[in-house]
């Protein structure tokens, strides 16, 4: 069996070390943990916690599943590493497995969303570079979204949606429809659009526009304020791209493998996109995104044009092989089913004006400060995340009842203190 690893000793001191060596990119909340095991995490002090937030989707089967830390410590003692200049087996059965899950064609391995997001725009550049015609006349970024250099070069462009979040990458910011985000990382590179989340008339409007080779969209806007779009929205998104010949591109990155209770967001509504992204729970734990490509992408990407020296290393693929088995459709019902009874249990609290979200992926909106509302939570042992201005559940999706009903019991307590 693998062991814990280096750092034990310093527990006691890792919020000085941390504030002393680590880049104060994240507002931490007062606690380090220090192991974790189902649904559980533990302090440096052994307090108990039960994970509502699973490192923001990661860890989809909780801490220290069986299945899944056999597969990655047995890959481990086999083969940690090999360049992507040969092959290895464990990426082609993920990448098999995948496609055969999704009705895509073909797989890129990265190691991160952010990475696979920027596949998906990569690849939609070079589809409308290959049909010559949508390179030209293309509007910046800057004359219709903002986030274009002023005289920019004309581009293929990009429609993303208002509130969307696709990665901390240059690109990605730029694709990004968050004006808070563009703030002191400007210039950013031309080629995109923002238009208001369901919003048909909008969407139909800047399709039309020259140029325009792709709608990038996220089904549940996470980050955003888990805002989900609606199966009229998405459907008609769906028709509007065929009709003016664009690429339907979907961020799977959060609600990516059985986040809401169907393995990917995008079969609730009946539709195939041209391409997706994943990541977060992909590999359960491991740091591993995926750019899906489908019929019109399959062939796009050619020798030279993209890589990655760590995407589909073979220990993540062997994580993210486990995590991928283990959705079944009975597993996937009862995500389903665990997300109904939260939504339930969570509407019925004072308080509570609105709990947003599919499967185990919810968003509650109160009249209490959101991260005021976590902290206290944590106080009581409970990890949750937040979303804009609302309390974000993201429970490994393994999670007994036992341990939901429990979760909810706290949350109710709080929220009569």
């Amino acid at each position: 069996m693998c062991t814990a690893g280096a750092g034990e000793d310093f527990r006691d001191t890792a919020p000085t070390l941390d504030r002393q060596y680590i880049a104060n990119t994240y507002a931490r909340f007062d606690v380090t943990f220090v192991r974790g095991k189902g649904c559980h995490l533990y302090d440096e002090n052994g307090k108990q916690y039960i994970d509502m937030g699973s490192g923001i989707a990661v860890s989809a089967l909780g801490h220290r599943d069986g299945v899944w830390e056999e597969a990655v410590c047995g890959q481990v003692r086999t083969l940690a590493h090999a360049s992507n200049l040969y092959y290895t087996i464990p990426q082609t059965v993920l990448a098999e497995k995948l496609c055969g899950h999704s009705g895509m064609k073909k797989a890129f391995f990265c190691n991160s969303g952010a990475e696979a997001n920027e596949c998906l725009i990569k690849a939609a550049r070079k589809y409308a570079a290959d049909r010559a015609g949508l390179w030209v006349n293309s509007p910046v970024a800057g004359e219709s979204g903002g986030t274009g250099a002023e005289g920019g070069s004309a581009a293929p462009v990009i429609c993303t949606l208002e509130g969307s979040f696709h990665g901390r990458t240059i690109a990605t910011l730029a694709a990004s429809g968050q004006d808070a985000l563009h703030r002191d990382f400007g210039p950013f590179p031309a080629g995109f659009v923002h238009v208001p989340p369901n919003d048909i008339q909008a969407l139909d409007t800047a399709l039309q526009g020259k140029g325009v080779c792709a709608l990038l969209l996220e089904t549940i806007q996470g980050e955003g304020g888990i805002v989900p779009l609606s199966a009229e929205y998405l459907r008609s998104a769906r028709r509007i791209t065929q009709e003016r010949d664009c690429l339907l591109l979907v961020d799977e990155v959060q609600t990516g493998m059985g986040r809401t209770g169907k393995l990917f967001g995008y079969q609730h509504f009946g539709i195939l996109p041209d391409g997706i992204s994943l990541a977060k729970g992909l590999a359960g734990g491991l740091p591993m995104g995926a750019c899906l490509l489908g019929e019109k992408l399959a062939d796009t990407l050619v020798p030279g044009s993209h890589g990655s020296t760590f995407g589909g290393n073979p220990v993540c693929a062997a994580g993210a092989i486990a995590v991928l088995d283990r959705m079944t459709e009975g597993f996937l019902a009862d995500v389903a089913a665990k997300g109904a009874f939260l939504r339930k249990e969570l509407e019925a609290l004072p308080g509570v004006t609105g709990v947003s979200g599919i499967g185990l992926m919810l968003g509650v909106e109160g009249r209490r400060d959101a991260r005021e509302w976590a902290r206290a939570l944590l106080a009581r042992g409970v990890v949750t995340l937040t979303a804009k201005h609302k309390l974000r559940l993201l429970p490994p999706l393994t999670i007994p009842f036992a341990e939901l009903e429990k979760a909810v019991a706290i949350i109710k307590e709080e929220n009569r203190g």
